[in-house]
């Protein structure tokens, strides 16, 4: 298929590297065209803006890093919007609000476009060995009309119902994910302190029923003082914003979550440690 991709960081360009893997002809856009260098090297053309991606493919994806990077890529100049999208798919898989998931979707649909909010989960590693979770909300036949693209990339993808509940699902998600990443973080703290051996701690809680994926996959990185992003700390704390945001016009108190994103605001925007993966909480405790 003719794809085009709008976002080439560390998600965007290691699902790029599988859809050219998969055979796909593919046009990219990024703010910092150097991000897109490895994906031109294999074959992707460099286009010059979003709009200019739209007139050259018939699927568009965009993942970028705020609601405000959607919105430009989507309605600002020579954003997405401003090109003629008649008949063509355009999903956005940024984990953003789910108020302009529907924007979009509202918007797209006048000009004939055919559009999907499809945010992923399963960080770095997921990306680049195409196992991501994929949850869509939107166009159900777009969706049935995409779902073997998606298997180019991801493993496990599911529809959720009309616009905006892809990023529903991913909010949920992303308040499950506060609980397992606070729940390590302090299991580690809790574990130094009282003199344990942290990898033999690692191996024994992660055979039992405290598994789970941020153990598995993060708590190794920890104690090899790996704190590369998988997931950048500001992006998961903008994230827990949207969340609780969004949790606060359901009238839904979430305290738990609250407290998670009270821990990372004291990360990213107090010790200005936003661009850590998520697994650099621990560094609240440990220099």
């Amino acid at each position: 298929m003719k794809v085009g991709f709008i976002g080439t960081g560390v998600m965007g360009n290691a699902i790029c590297l599988n859809l050219l893997q998969a055979g796909h002809e593919l046009w990219v856009y990024n703010r910092t065209k150097s991000k897109t260098d490895n994906l031109v090297a294999k074959g992707a053309t460099w286009c010059e803006s979003p709009k200019a991606v739209v007139e050259q493919a018939e699927v568009i994806f965009s993942i970028v890093g705020f609601p405000k990077d959607v919105e430009q890529v989507y309605f600002g100049e020579n954003g997405i919007l401003t090109a003629t999208v008649k008949d063509k798919y355009l999903i956005d898989m940024t984990t953003s609000k789910p108020a302009l998931a529907q924007r979009i979707f509202t918007e797209g649909e006048k000009l004939g476009a055919k559009v999907l909010d499809a945010p992923v989960s399963g960080g770095d590693l997921g990306a680049k060995n195409g196992t991501l979770t994929i949850m869509v909300g939107g166009d159900k036949a777009a969706y049935d009309d995409l779902v073997d693209l998606f298997k180019d990339f991801g493993k496990s993808v599911h529809y959720f119902g009309p616009a905006g509940s892809g990023q529903n699902t991913k909010m949920a998600n992303q308040i499950m994910i506060a609980g397992t990443m606070t729940g390590m973080t302090e299991m580690l703290v809790y574990a130094k302190k009282a003199g344990l051996d942290l990898n033999a701690v690692l191996e024994t809680v992660g055979a039992g029923s405290a598994a789970n994926w941020s153990l598995s996959n993060y708590g190794p990185r920890v104690l090899k003082g790996d704190y590369t992003p998988g997931f950048f700390s500001k992006h998961f704390l903008k994230d827990l914003r949207i969340a609780l945001d969004t949790a606060k016009e359901m009238k839904l108190e979430l305290p738990a979550t609250e407290k998670a994103a009270e821990l990372y605001a004291k990360l990213v925007d107090e010790k200005g440690l936003g661009d850590l993966g998520t697994q650099g909480l621990i560094k609240l405790w440990w220099n």
